[in-house]
């Protein structure tokens, strides 16, 4: 037995692997696509309707931000359960036995994509920007916050792929559970305040909108351990316990 045979491909080949297979499938390039020409549609739109104040770098990449946010969770569940609907986990599994190397490997690149997607949607909105001649401004915590943004939502979206190992699935339930919580906590007044701390939408939405207090860092912190990585706990529970065919 040759040396080479003897040694396991590292995370960044395998997480390389995992990018281009999610432009390799039909769904995954099409979402890729959708995802360049909803981040262009919004900008437009801004500058053509929206007030002076919006034609600046910085309004037009949050608007960018939060449209994507919508498409890219739905990216990343579905590099989750390809391995289940393209029928490529034996395979998957096969070459790579420990199966939570295959996951980090898919986790880095949902991480990687959602970068890229970012990158992308700042070149739209500067593109946009110039035309509208705007202000540049953009400060590195606003970039960061809208990265972190962005990754929570797709890690999330990852989670649940895990956990429910279905397309359709997972994206109905990660849609349909937090929407029905936020609900939940916004109609029955004895939920409220749990749901300061567990409806991931309301410190999501201070995230984005900047200056955040040390309480809602606190919330977002406890609502991403619950909806991300308590999901996640879950879906690799799941995924022993699962026959790989």
């Amino acid at each position: 037995m040759t040396t080479a045979a003897l040694t396991r491909p590292g995370l960044p080949r395998l997480a390389a692997v995992e990018l281009r297979k999610s432009a390799d499938t039909r769904a995954g390039f099409w979402l890729l696509v959708v995802i360049a020409l909803l981040a262009a549609a919004v900008v437009v739109l801004q500058l053509v309707f929206g007030t002076d104040d919006e034609a600046h770098l910085a309004p037009l990449l949050r608007s960018t931000v939060e449209i994507m946010a919508l498409i890219l969770p739905v990216l990343g569940i579905l590099l989750v359960t390809s391995e289940w609907s393209q029928r490529t986990g034996l395979t998957t599994f096969a070459l790579v036995p420990v199966r939570e190397r295959v996951i980090a490997a898919k986790v880095i690149g949902a991480a990687v994509l959602t970068l890229a997607a970012l990158a992308a949607g700042l070149v739209i909105a500067a593109i946009g920007n110039a035309v509208a001649g705007g202000d540049w401004s953009l400060g590195l915590g606003e970039l960061g916050r809208f990265t972190l943004y962005e990754l929570i939502g797709v890690l999330g979206g990852v989670a649940f792929g895990l956990a429910f190992m279905s397309s359709a699935l997972a994206i109905v339930m990660y849609f349909v559970i937090p929407i029905g919580w936020s609900i939940l906590g916004e109609t029955i007044s004895a939920l409220d305040k749990p749901a300061d701390w567990l409806d991931a939408s309301r410190p999501m939405m201070a995230l984005i909108e900047g200056g955040m207090t040390g309480t809602e860092w606190a919330q977002l912190g406890t609502a991403t351990a619950v909806w991300v990585g308590l999901v996640l706990a879950i879906g690799l529970v799941r995924l022993h316990r699962t026959e790989v065919t």
